[in-house]
């Protein structure tokens, strides 16, 4: 069998077992059929089955479970989202500012949804969040790694609020690589840390007062503000190792 044809058989297991997802005949949970009757239905041989299915699972799609069979997974939104998180973090910095102009967009407008909506619960959460980055801040000497953790707990917690799982995988599927920058900024540029703790003391006062245009506001200006680092960073320069 040639690579073209068993590419292309693959591609019909793929789209078969799509199909059958989309139109309900297999719903998340459930078992595939066995091979020989999967194969035979979807008109193709073992190789290029088992080569869709493993594709499928790399998507999120299926799962193996080791003499159990295989199962259609929960279908979950992060989960399959996580291959383009994978993608994400494989660009070079020369597209740096397209991904955080991206990420600007979603959370700005998650930061309006969460205001509209969030809890007296998660607002003290995200207080929490932060009054840790003041802890860290006070002492002098700050563990930047610490402060992104924080930061990027803060932004999660949004994103969680806005109560659109969809949106929520986006954003998260953005934060590998915009991590990287972020730590490269802490790390680089003097009073970064200051400034993004008051940018998020402000995002959180909007929340807490349920103000979505304020809230979207003072998410943009928090977001401009890394983008604005990295137009002005010389040519050449690479950020720090991702440690997360």
């Amino acid at each position: 069998m040639s690579t073209t044809t068993g590419g292309s058989q693959t591609d019909v297991v793929v789209q078969g077992i799509k199909q059958l997802i989309v139109d309900g005949t297999l719903k998340a949970g459930d078992r595939l059929p066995v091979e020989k009757d999967l194969g035979e239905a979807l008109g193709v041989s073992r190789g290029p089955l088992r080569e869709g299915v493993r594709a499928l699972s790399i998507m999120g799609v299926l799962e193996t479970r080791q003499g159990d069979g295989t199962y259609v997974t929960a279908l979950d939104s992060s989960l399959l989202m996580a291959p383009m998180g994978f993608v994400v973090d494989l660009q070079d910095r020369s597209g740096a500012h397209y991904l955080h102009a991206v990420r600007r967009m979603l959370e700005t407008e998650a930061a309006a949804l969460a205001a509209a909506r969030i809890s007296a619960a998660a607002i003290a959460a995200a207080d929490a969040i932060l009054r840790q980055t003041e802890a860290e801040l006070a002492g002098g000497d700050p563990n930047h790694e610490a402060l992104i953790d924080n930061d990027i707990a803060f932004h999660r917690l949004i994103a969680q609020e806005t109560g659109n799982p969809v949106l929520e995988a986006l954003i998260g599927a953005l934060s590998g690589r915009t991590v990287r920058d972020r730590l490269w900024r802490s790390i680089s540029q003097t009073g970064a840390d200051e400034a993004t703790h008051g940018e998020h003391r402000a995002i959180l006062t909007a929340l807490a007062e349920h103000d979505p245009d304020r809230a979207r506001v003072r998410m943009a200006a928090h977001l401009f503000a890394v983008e604005d680092f990295l137009h002005e960073q010389p040519p050449g320069e690479t950020p720090p190792a991702d440690s997360h």
